[in-house]
């Protein structure tokens, strides 16, 4: 499909720089395209309403680390240069896949020292953290090959790095202490994510003991969300568009109670398009979900078919992007243009700090 389909014009003053407080009070869209009215303004804390007892709840536990570096290139024989890396996937127990600025300065070969130290002594001495560039590939990724490795790892990036904003709202304003605890959900535990699944930021724990009462079940899925999300799709045709891969798990467990909701004749609920991708990824044809767990590249666009999920929690996404293509699919694209119309004449608050929407699937 042509990319341009998927643009709209979004103004500077509909992106959300904070979120809603108390994070419930979020306005919510609720989209429902084979019914009448299809657009239904509420707000997060009303999502019970739309919920049956036995419904279940999907969310991605993963947890944002500050995975944003800046550095120092050294290379024998030429100038110092700043470089700033975000860490986007762990490929081992020393190393990432980062996307570098700038990209095109640095080879194979070169050694980052990231922090406040400098060279090779003590890689982690007094908050210094130092990697070789192992590969290099295109459009400014490289792999890192870190001097620590496992947990010493971990607690040097924690040390160091710096939650990595999306650029709409880093360009903005700067990091700051706030965005420590406002870009992490609640219910966050596996640490490896670099972007947050931004639908789960909404929910508190008043909101789960509503859902509790409601008898709507609650199970965790991992994605490590990639800064890979962030990136704009540059192809004018979706066919020619490469994802960047992101590593996830679905438990035994949690396969068997999604399982038993669907064969009670009840619905799946993704909480972020993060947890619908992992799901659809697991998903066999008949909408049997096996325990599953691996990198997946999984890219929606209208025209497929959803095996797993009834209904989608999601935020409101860039224009021309992956996700506008994915929310497109599920709810139908001549829905989701005038819904994303309607957020924006009526003042919705977009991207990652923003407001947020109830999908429900567009009948094939």
């Amino acid at each position: 499909m042509r990319v341009d389909l998927f643009d709209f014009d979004l103004p500077d003053e509909n992106i959300a720089l904070r979120p809603a407080s108390p994070r419930d009070h979020a306005r919510f869209l609720v989209v429902r395209p084979d019914a009448d009215p299809v657009l239904e303004d509420r707000h997060v804390y009303d999502l019970p309403s739309f919920l049956r007892p036995g419904d279940a709840l999907v969310f991605n536990d993963t947890k944002v680390i500050p995975a944003q570096l800046e550095g120092i290139r050294h290379r024998e024989g030429a100038e110092e240069i700043a470089v700033s890396c975000t860490l986007h996937m762990r490929v081992g127990a020393s190393r990432w896949k980062a996307f570098a600025k700038p990209g095109k300065r640095i080879k194979t070969g070169d050694r980052i020292d990231f922090g406040t130290g400098q060279g090779d002594s003590a890689a982690c001495l007094m908050g210094s953290l130092v990697a070789t560039v192992a590969e290099k590939g295109e459009a400014g990724e490289i792999e890192l090959a870190f001097d620590l490795s496992g947990p010493d790892l971990d607690q040097a990036i924690a040390t160091v790095g710096h939650i990595p904003l999306p650029p709409y709202i880093a360009a903005k304003r700067p990091e700051d202490e706030k965005d420590r605890a406002d870009y992490q959900t609640i219910y966050a535990r596996e640490e490896g994510a670099v972007a947050a699944p931004t639908a789960g930021l909404h929910f508190t724990p008043d909101l789960f003991a509503k859902l509790d009462a409601a008898g709507v079940e609650r199970h965790f899925v991992t994605l490590h969300v990639g800064a890979g999300t962030f990136l704009p799709v540059k192809a004018d045709d979706t066919a020619e568009h490469k994802m960047h891969e992101e590593i996830g798990y679905i438990s035994p467990s949690t396969a068997a109670a999604l399982n038993a909701v669907r064969a009670r004749g009840n619905r799946i609920i993704a909480v972020g398009t993060t947890s619908l991708r992992l799901l659809e990824s697991a998903a066999e044809e008949t909408g049997h979900i096996p325990a599953w767990s691996g990198a997946t590249g999984i890219f929606i666009t209208p025209g497929y078919r959803f095996k797993a999920v009834d209904m989608l929690m999601t935020n409101f996404h860039l224009p021309k992007s992956t996700l506008f293509m994915l929310v497109s699919a599920f709810a139908g694209l001549d829905t989701m243009r005038a819904a994303y119309a309607h957020a924006i004449e009526t003042g919705y608050r977009f991207y990652s700090y923003g407001d947020s929407s109830l999908l429900f699937r567009k009948d094939d």
